[in-house]
């Protein structure tokens, strides 16, 4: 006899008959439709002992009658069961900590790799938009576009290098900062289903940008005021972001 977390089956030989299997089990199958039909009302528990019973005798089907439509009707039920388990669990409030303390860092060291690689790549994509546009200041047009550069270049004649910043109030730089960032981050995903090659496309592209703007400003003579005023108008944002927050509580 094998027993399997309390639950005794005869050894499967080749005499052995799905319709024994079926006899045997039928009525603990019923109790857990039942279960499943009074879910809400049970305890946690009551649900786990029905799920732990379901999927013992599903392990048992798919090893011996694999093909079988009691099988079928095993892996339907428990997932059935599964769902309703998980739909009304609750997380604790910790979980926001572990979240951050426990399951991002795992998440991150098991990606590590993938991480390093995307780093790698758009640390060369910026180093190459630095280069071309130092040896060729025209890439930058070619990469930032005639109008952005040419309504650079009527800034800093003026003497406001990062005047196109200021132009804008917080709210719709707020919106157009987010929205670019959603727009980015849905291209990444979208260009990565199938393969990792529409991604990296999405790296180099704006590793490239990143490095054409920094070296476009450089051969201006105003590289450390981009770099100044791209941190100040990231935490203008992020404080705008905080404070509309904090009003909608």
């Amino acid at each position: 006899m094998l027993s399997l977390l309390g639950i005794t089956y005869p050894k499967c030989g080749k005499g052995m008959k799905e319709v024994t299997f079926i006899r045997r089990n039928i009525d603990r199958w019923k109790d857990t439709e039942k279960v499943l039909e009074e879910a809400k009302a049970l305890s946690p528990d009551r649900l786990a002992d029905a799920y732990v019973e379901l999927t013992t005798d599903l392990a048992f089907s798919q090893t011996h009658f694999p093909d079988s439509r009691v099988t079928i009707y095993l892996n339907n039920l428990a997932f059935a069961l599964h769902k309703e388990i998980y739909r009304n669990k609750r997380e604790k409030w910790s979980r926001i900590i572990s979240f951050w303390t426990r399951e991002v860092p795992e998440i991150m060291r098991d990606a590590r790799r993938e991480v390093l690689i995307s780093f790698l790549i758009f640390t060369v994509s910026v180093f190459i938009g630095v280069l071309s546009t130092l040896n060729d200041p025209d890439f930058a047009r070619l990469i930032l576009g005639d109008g952005y550069v040419d309504m650079s270049l009527e800034n800093i004649a003026k003497g406001e290098p990062m005047a196109v910043y200021g132009s804008m109030s917080e709210i719709p730089m707020f919106l157009g900062i987010t929205l670019n960032n959603v727009r980015v981050a849905f291209l990444c995903l979208a260009m990565g289903v199938l393969t990792s090659f529409g991604t990296g496309y999405i790296l180099v592209s704006n590793g490239i940008m990143v490095g054409a703007f920094q070296a476009f400003f450089y051969h201006q003579g105003f590289l450390p005021d981009a770099l100044r005023e791209a941190l100040i108008q990231d935490l203008k944002v992020h404080r705008f972001a905080r404070s509309r927050r904090v009003g909608d509580r």
